[in-house]
């Protein structure tokens, strides 16, 4: 099984600012853990930086534009309350957006099986014209709408487990059939969208789940309501935006989860790509903000996209 870790110092050169929780840390924590393997069943690459062309795929041109000129010299510059920029942010949103589009590349091209973008900052509250919620630009969505203009891919599936809804990936596929996003997200919690009628034009399916949920609700609402709605769609390529924040010790969050059930989530995903998709999978890092919960749940998904 070829799997792919895309990595970059620069996503640790990303600061948004003492204290915040999406903070360097993070990528350091993964980066350890997952190199501190000598034997893994996986490989590093390096991504290349996203184009404003490429990036414009999924958001305004004067968007894109906007935001990078936005980006300070020195110091930090504030996008909203939440949402803050260094010196080397550009880069790193660049360079998130550009590792999604060569995993892509990769699985397709059969040159991967599947691959995970270990990037910051994340990318699901990004909407088509508005960076929030941590995120400059919408990683997968870069990537899914790549794959359906350069690759030939017709259906692109998304799911997205990270406990907070991704506005940006909803609001940027909202009435495009040819991507599906799926997801399953603590309500209410920020940023406020996710309601179960929030469906698109048929193609998206939110599941909120109450504050405390447990590994049981969660799991009932994959096998109930998400797989079954994914396999219908019969996607051609599998995106997976995955966020860790959903496990008992994250301080951003009201869930239960443990790390076993990102394992779980993860190998029924692998299950069907397997299925419909040639085994073709991608996923990117998006929220997580307990380091150590985040590091073993990192590598917990990542070792089953190495062995399933």
């Amino acid at each position: 099984m070829r799997v792919r870790v895309y990595r970059d110092p620069a996503f640790a050169s990303h600061q948004p600012g003492p204290h915040h929780p999406e903070s360097p840390d993070r990528y350091r924590a993964i980066l350890s853990i997952l190199q501190d393997r000598p034997d893994a069943p996986w490989t590093f690459a390096t991504p290349t930086e996203a184009s404003q062309d490429m990036v414009a795929l999924a958001h305004d041109a004067e968007f894109v534009e906007a935001l990078l000129a936005a980006v300070p010299r020195e110091g930090f510059a504030a996008v909203d309350s939440d949402t803050v920029m260094s010196p080397d942010s550009g880069r790193a949103a660049l360079l998130g957006a550009g590792a999604a589009v060569a995993a892509v590349d990769d699985v397709i091209a059969g040159t991967a099986d599947r691959v995970f973008c270990a990037v910051r900052p994340p990318g699901h509250h990004a909407e088509h014209n508005r960076a929030m919620g941590f995120c400059l630009f919408n990683n997968l969505a870069v990537a899914a709408r790549h794959a359906l203009t350069v690759d030939g891919i017709e259906r692109v599936s998304i799911v997205d487990f990270d406990v907070h809804h991704g506005n940006g990936t909803q609001d940027i596929f909202w009435s495009d059939p040819r991507v599906q996003y799926l997801s399953s997200h603590q309500m209410p919690l920020y940023p406020g969208t996710g309601a179960s009628d929030e469906t698109g034009v048929g193609n998206i399916v939110n599941v909120p789940l109450l504050a405390g949920c447990d590994s049981e609700s969660f799991r009932q609402a994959y096998n109930q309501r998400l797989l079954p709605a994914l396999r219908e769609f019969d996607p051609d390529l599998l995106l997976v935006s995955a966020g860790f924040d959903a496990h008992r010790l994250d301080p951003l969050a009201s869930l239960n989860l443990e790390t076993g059930d990102f394992a779980w989530v993860t190998r029924e995903l692998v299950a069907v790509a397997a299925d419909l998709c040639q085994g073709r999978l991608v996923s990117a890092l998006e929220g997580g903000y307990h380091l150590q919960a985040l590091a073993d749940s990192v590598l917990a998904h990542v070792e089953v996209l190495a062995s399933s």
